[in-house]
């Protein structure tokens, strides 16, 4: 009774509904317990219904949670309450939908189901939407490449009928998907060239950005803007900041590639040392190999203890030789990298070093720019406020500009507070590039030594285990013996 009446209860797609569901419907025995224990996989999740068929899953008003499940192909919802279709982007591998007998109405929602490209299979019978006249028209329209409705194959006269009646309305659709897949494309570019900026250090440093962010909280400097002769003056001012900033970006763009091309060919040197000292590796082991079977069967068939002894003793001594050549080997390979690494590592930084101390030079300029800029306005303030004490200005100043002019210590402030605005917006901006650049280097480095340090340790490891398992199979004989 209990949980029948939960069953009745209106409920919401939930992180512990969507594991106990794939628990339920995953594979029993020993496979189904590793999952249990090791956690599930929801990415290696194929098909999932959520349905009648178990009473603990139905009533589901709202379709929610399913974004792990990004290979799903199967999804059943059958016989639940959800009423519109949705939240199952994730699911971009979706081949079979089964959406019958909910309380699906708005003839709408199958317009959202034409982002599933891989769709064939649709089942939506016993909603309100397929008791419409225009139901089964509607839907072979607006999704073509769909094979069967309601568990019926659709035919090809229904498609040719279905896309006549709706051509108007598709192509129209059509239209305005091309524009959001164009703009969708046009801010992923832009979002991948951003990170390619980014990578460089160098991003929004191709234009305005920065010039315009130091008038963006200044306010006295915005008021200052007004003065006669403060335009032209701000222009050339703006023109030359822009080129400056320019350089750093293109600079920063073709160091980038170098720092790349320093990082590629590392790699490739790393790899190549590896293979190499693998390959010289494999060809131990195989000639050892070549000798082991020899050698165990030998010994089996060895009938004199002594002779028994003394192969037992020269095996033993096999094994101790592969282990020490091995180790030899490991050991030769860990010398070759460490030297390859700090090559590196001095080349990287050296790069990082030459890259930061450049852009510091030129950054430099823009703060020659302002103090330039500062000088000029400065005076062309004095001399404003000298004639307005004198009465001689022409043109009347803006009303939020005329407190500025009342003496030369306001003039002075206000004048001195737009620099200081301005300085400190060029020096966050420099310190925000050697910082992520020194930082970065630091991140690669290290990660560097650490990943060549766990290597070492895997490869140390795989070699005792071997050894350790040759020299167990040559303690079983030893101990066999003893026993017969």
């Amino acid at each position: 009774m209990h949980r029948l009446y939960n069953s009745l209860e209106p409920r919401v797609m939930d992180e512990d509904m969507l594991k106990l569901a794939v628990g339920e419907q995953g594979p029993r025995e020993e496979a189904g317990q590793l999952a249990r224990q090791e956690g599930i996989l929801f990415k290696d999740v194929l098909s999932l219904r959520l349905d009648f068929q178990n009473l603990s899953f139905n009533n589901i008003e709202a379709i929610e949670g399913l974004d792990t499940l990004v290979n799903l192909e199967d999804l059943s919802l059958f016989n639940n309450r959800i009423s519109k279709i949705d939240s199952l982007d994730a699911l971009v591998k979706l081949q079979v939908l089964s959406l019958g007998n909910n309380q699906i109405g708005n003839m709408m929602n199958i317009i959202y189901l034409r982002r599933f490209k891989d769709l064939r299979t649709l089942s939506l019978s016993g909603n309100p939407i397929a008791e419409s006249e225009d139901y089964k028209m509607f839907v072979c329209a607006y999704l073509p490449d769909l094979v069967y409705l309601d568990f019926h194959r659709i035919d090809d006269h229904m498609k040719e009928m279905a896309e006549s009646k709706h051509q108007y309305s598709i192509d129209e659709l059509k239209h305005r998907e091309n524009l959001i897949q164009s703009r969708l494309e046009d801010e992923q570019a832009q979002q991948e060239e951003l990170e390619k900026h980014k990578a460089a250090f160098v991003e929004h440093l191709n234009g305005s950005f920065l010039f315009d962010s130091m008038y963006t909280e200044d306010v006295e400097g915005n008021k200052l803007a007004y003065l006669p002769g403060i335009s032209e003056l701000l222009q050339a001012y703006k023109d030359k900041f822009v080129i400056i900033c320019l350089n750093i970006f293109e600079y920063g763009l073709k160091q980038q590639e170098k720092r790349k091309l320093e990082l590629d060919t590392f790699n490739e040197c790393v790899q190549e040392a590896i293979q190499e000292n693998q390959e010289q590796g494999k060809h131990r082991i195989a000639k050892f190999e070549e000798k082991h079977l020899l050698s165990l069967n030998a010994i089996r068939d060895e009938s004199e203890l002594t002779n028994f002894e003394m192969k037992i003793v020269e095996y033993g001594k096999d094994i101790t030789e592969l282990f020490n050549v091995l180790m030899t080997l490991e050991m030769q390979l860990v010398e070759q990298l460490e030297e390859t690494i700090n090559m590196f590592e001095r080349n990287i930084i050296d790069l990082v070093a030459l890259f930061i101390e450049n852009v510091q030079s030129t950054m430099a300029q823009c703060r020659d720019l302002e103090n330039h800029h500062h000088e000029k306005l400065l005076e062309i303030s004095i001399n404003t406020l000298e004639k307005i004490l004198k009465g001689d200005v022409d043109e009347d100043l803006p009303d939020d500009l005329r407190p500025l002019f009342v003496d030369k210590d306001t003039i002075f402030n206000a004048v001195g507070a737009s620099h200081d605005i301005h300085l400190l917006k060029i020096d966050n901006r420099e310190d925000e590039l050697v910082t992520r650049a020194n930082s970065w280097c630091t991140h690669l480095v290290d990660t560097i030594h650490k990943n060549e340090i766990m290597r070492n340790r895997r490869r140390v490891k795989e070699i005792n285990q071997y050894i350790d398992h040759m020299q167990n199979e040559l303690d079983s004989l030893e101990c066999s013996d003893v026993i017969d």
